[in-house]
């Protein structure tokens, strides 16, 4: 297929899966996507053992999409700064040791102990897998990916500052998440095994004291061209090239692009904002930008249905993504645990905060990329294989059910 057919076809499914759910099914937008296009991948499975034309041009569809590709070079740039210039710098100050811990300290807490268990889990399970390769899984399935329950949560009624937290966690830890990622596989790629913790150390403050540097840079630079103008067109332009423009040039500066796009959309959604831009501007922008998340979240989630029809399905590697569900559950109550621990004496925290941290902390598309990006030799199948069976069981079962928890659980806390 060529580009404009792919495009053609994601975008047509994409709108079609859309309508289902918004006039049928009426589940958030993302959640149904995702579920059409789940069940779709299984019936066309089921219909290409008898070699039908349309499981053919399915399966045709999912292999010429680079999933890993277009979303960590195309889709997060977009993504991230599209959720983060709707964040009030304000409130995410306020918020900025619980957002810092659980960005950072709970994404290595998560990492080790996903790796280790996983390692133990596939020795149990007679297929032992170097531990390096283990913690590149557990570095990857740590991220969390809220936004498809952000919109449940505020349905939800849960307190805003608890909003503030999930969000705000949710754009930094991928970033550090991705940071953490890169540099234990430059350790797994290390010929001999070896590898120098200044090296590690050194790699680590580039990519995430780079990007976060980058970034604020980049939004201050668009700040000062938004504010010099007037036309809601142009200034719109401008903000497309500060995504575009600044994530490929942040490659090349070998920073990371994630977080540079977190610092820039929220200097950007902030500064930029208040300071720099009319009211008649401030709506186009914030509008533009809405319809670009919802878009891309749409497309996003259709992608990650369709790679049920390339994933290589083995019995055993499924049941141990089954109890790896159970896992990564734990790990993520672990790692929430821990930073609330280290702050219960400086900062309150919402009542049933831990319970809602760790079933709202969803895994989504950034998993699937990052296992996606795993060569054969770092075991890739199985573990892009048990990251899907997480992802799903994260969208749908925690994705449609944490509104009710957390509604559950303020009911309780109220009596």
């Amino acid at each position: 297929m060529n580009t404009q057919e792919i495009i053609s076809i994601t975008i047509v499914l994409a709108a079609l899966f859309a309508y289902i759910n918004h006039r049928l099914i009426k589940w958030p937008p993302t959640i149904g996507i995702m579920a059409l296009s789940l069940i779709c991948s299984v019936v066309l499975v089921t219909l290409g053992n008898s070699k039908s034309l349309l499981s053919e041009k399915a399966v045709q569809l999912a292999n010429s999409v680079d999933f890993q590709d277009v979303l960590m070079n195309f889709m997060l740039s977009f993504l991230l700064f599209a959720g983060a210039i709707h964040i009030d710098a304000a409130k995410l100050k306020a918020e900025r040791w619980p957002v810092l811990l659980l960005a950072t300290i709970g994404i290595l807490v998560s990492t080790f102990l996903v790796g280790g268990m996983t390692w133990l889990l596939f020795g149990f399970f007679g297929m032992p897998i170097p531990f390096i390769y283990c913690l590149l899984f557990g570095s990857l399935i740590s991220p969390t990916d809220p936004i498809a329950v952000m919109g449940i949560l505020k349905q939800a009624k849960i307190p805003e500052s608890l909003e503030v937290k999930i969000a705000g966690e949710s754009l930094f830890n991928d970033g550090v998440a991705v940071v953490i990622f890169i540099s234990i596989a430059q350790i797994a790629r290390s010929s001999d095994g070896a590898f120098s913790l200044t090296e590690i150390g050194k790699l680590f403050f580039q990519e995430a004291v780079g990007g976060l540097a980058f970034g604020a840079v980049l939004g201050y630079l668009g700040f000062l061209a938004l504010r010099s103008i007037d036309e809601y067109k142009v200034e719109v332009l401008i903000t497309l090239a500060i995504v575009m423009g600044g994530y490929t040039l942040a490659s090349h500066l070998h920073v990371s692009g994630p977080l540079a796009m977190v610092v820039a959309g929220i200097v950007t959604g902030n500064k930029a904002k208040s300071e720099g831009m009319s009211d008649e501007t401030r709506d186009y922008l914030g509008k533009f930008w809405h319809l670009v998340d919802e878009i891309l979240n749409a497309v996003l989630f259709l992608f990650i249905g369709l790679e049920m029809l390339i994933i290589k399905i083995n019995s055993t590697v499924m049941i141990i993504g089954a109890i790896s569900i159970l896992i990564v559950l734990l790990a993520r109550w672990i790692s929430v645990i821990f930073p609330v621990m280290l702050l219960r004496y400086k900062i309150k925290f919402e009542n049933n905060a831990i319970a809602i941290l760790t079933w709202g902390g969803l895994r989504g598309g950034i998993s699937v990329a990052l296992a996606l990006s795993l060569s054969a030799g770092m075991h890739r199948d199985e573990f892009v294989l048990i990251t899907y069976i997480v992802v799903v069981f994260s969208i749908l079962v925690q994705g449609l059910t944490i509104g009710k928890l957390a509604q559950k659980l303020q009911v309780k806390s109220q009596k």
